[in-house]
């Protein structure tokens, strides 16, 4: 019987364990969300986090635990920030989970592991458990695990859980090959249909879309766990955590809040559901009243003085977004007598003239159009106009994740953003669209001058 501990004393991490693996695909989502459902189910209250940009998994995380599922970034955040953060996120929790991203040491491209789950797990100073895929291995899993512990002394790998395994036979063999690493095997899962989520060509489906089946497959993970996992030694792995304090992030404006709480609008519903926790929190602290409205059923909000349109996809269920020609019909208009907006990804979309031959706001001049090609990465952007919301020459660092494209009708635009491959996104001077998601944790001016244009509307 797991019994549920009280939180860490204040200022203290709470206990803390990162699921990680040798490689995307191995099961990492399945055993994080089954071990965040599970010991919450037996009586825990879990904190959930995802290292790296991610939207969907945290959705994932938040039908586990109950809680808001946070994101850990030291490339978009700062590495200064992600204990901070961390602090914050799992704040009246007794132990959280960290589901890692890709392999253990990847992070982002031409560094040295910058921003990978071993990045944030030293950051942390969190035990790490590996997640195996043994469906196509035996006794070479144990070389596998080996080779993890060895590659970075600095991670500590407190155990091993064994994934996708065929049989009572395959498991003894593999079990012996582990042995002699001196890692403990944690759990051992088989395969099992009911962990399969759909997925598109961005990923697995957002949790908001497809809410039957998602918490269908979190009661599956839950109970794949809680058969084959020893949830008591989880516990003792994130009770190994060394004391380690920090004071917690909190969402605080850095200009004085003064005068009416304006609106501000945000998109949400099965289309617009990529945005970070934190997003909204900023706001919040900023003076905004924030109420989320669904593009696909809804008006804007009475009394908006400010509209955010973060990510999705608007390109499936761009026939839905067009036929609420009432709500595109107001956003023009609201728009175009000033209405400041920050649009991210599929807000750039929804404001062109048209997405996939489907009429959209026309807020923007340019068509939008899915395309073959996938973008994604992180960068380095450098403001390209001034807006209400960005200086011009203001650095930042953000990602893009997408496989949609748009094309400007005049060549007469003034760009968000200057990256590394050319000038991207749109801006006018109350509106500021692009394809880079932002982490505001590290430009907490811009959601207070995104209030401040509301307010002063």
């Amino acid at each position: 019987m797991v019994t549920a501990p009280n939180p860490a004393p204040k200022g203290r991490l709470v206990s803390r364990v990162v699921v990680a693996a040798p490689a995307s695909g191995a099961g990492k989502t399945t055993v994080a969300v089954g071990l965040m459902a599970a010991l919450r189910k037996a009586g825990h209250v879990v904190a959930g986090f995802k290292v790296g940009p991610d939207y969907i998994d945290p959705g994932f995380h938040a039908l586990a635990t109950g809680r808001p599922g946070r994101n850990l970034d030291p490339m978009l955040s700062g590495e200064e920030r992600i204990a901070p953060l961390f602090q914050h996120g799992a704040a009246g929790a007794d132990v959280a989970i960290v589901e890692g991203v890709m392999g253990l040491y990847d992070g982002a491209l031409g560094t040295e592991g910058f921003s990978s789950t071993a990045h944030v797990a030293k950051l942390l100073r969190a035990p790490v458990v590996l997640v195996v895929d043994a469906s196509a291995a035996g006794r070479s899993v144990g070389a596998v695990v080996q080779g993890f512990v060895a590659y970075d002394p600095e991670v500590r790998i407190v155990g091993v859980i064994l994934n996708k395994v065929g049989s009572d036979r395959h498991e003894t063999e593999v079990r012996a090959g582990v042995a002699p690493t001196g890692v403990p095997v944690l759990g051992v899962l088989r395969r099992d249909a009911r962990l399969t989520v759909p997925s598109r060509h961005l990923g697995l489906i957002p949790a908001p879309e497809q809410q039957s089946q998602a918490e269908q497959a979190v009661t599956a993970a839950a109970e794949l766990v809680h058969q084959g996992v020893d949830l008591d030694a989880i516990i003792t792995a994130a009770h190994s955590a060394p004391h380690h304090t920090s004071a917690a992030w909190t969402p605080s404006s850095p200009t004085e809040v003064r005068g009416v709480r304006p609106v501000i609008a945000v998109a949400g519903g099965p289309v617009f559901s990529f945005r970070y926790t934190e997003t909204v929190e900023l706001l919040e602290a900023a003076g905004a009243e924030v109420v989320t409205f669904d593009p696909l059923a809804d008006r804007l909000p009475e009394a908006t003085a400010g509209l955010y349109l973060g990510g999705g996809f608007p390109e499936l269920h761009a026939e839905a977004l067009s036929a609420n020609v009432e709500l595109r019909d107001q956003v023009a208009a609201e728009i175009a007598s000033g209405l400041p907006v920050i649009a991210e990804c599929a807000g750039l979309l929804y404001l062109c003239r048209e997405l996939d031959g489907h009429p959209m706001t026309a807020v923007l001049p340019a068509t939008a159009q899915m395309t073959s090609r996938l973008t994604l990465g992180y960068r380095t952007a450098v403001a390209a106009t001034s807006t209400a919301f960005y200086d011009e020459g203001r650095r930042v660092r953000g990602h893009e994740f997408h496989r949609t494209t748009i094309t400007p009708s005049t060549k007469e635009l003034a760009p968000a953003w200057y990256l590394p491959s050319g000038p991207e996104g749109i801006t006018l001077p109350h509106v500021h669209a692009s394809y880079l998601h932002v982490h505001w944790t590290a430009t907490p001016d811009v959601p207070a001058r995104f209030v401040a244009a509301a307010r002063n509307r």
